[in-house]
């Protein structure tokens, strides 16, 4: 299986055909893996690095 890109948040691997993809305002397009990956950047503006979970 082909791993297009990482989860802008927790760093996993998203396969093709799964996760989210949303464009922001500067530009830049973020891929999410799960619906709480992309709440947790772009709603609470949380930071990746004070969660275990993420890499």
């Amino acid at each position: 299986m082909a791993v297009e890109h990482n989860c802008s948040f927790c760093k996993k691997p998203i396969l093709p055909g799964t996760g989210f993809m949303v464009a922001l305002d500067n530009g830049n397009v973020a891929f999410f893996c799960s619906r709480k990956c992309r709440n947790n950047l772009l709603t609470m503006k949380r930071n990746p690095v004070k969660y275990k979970w993420s890499k």
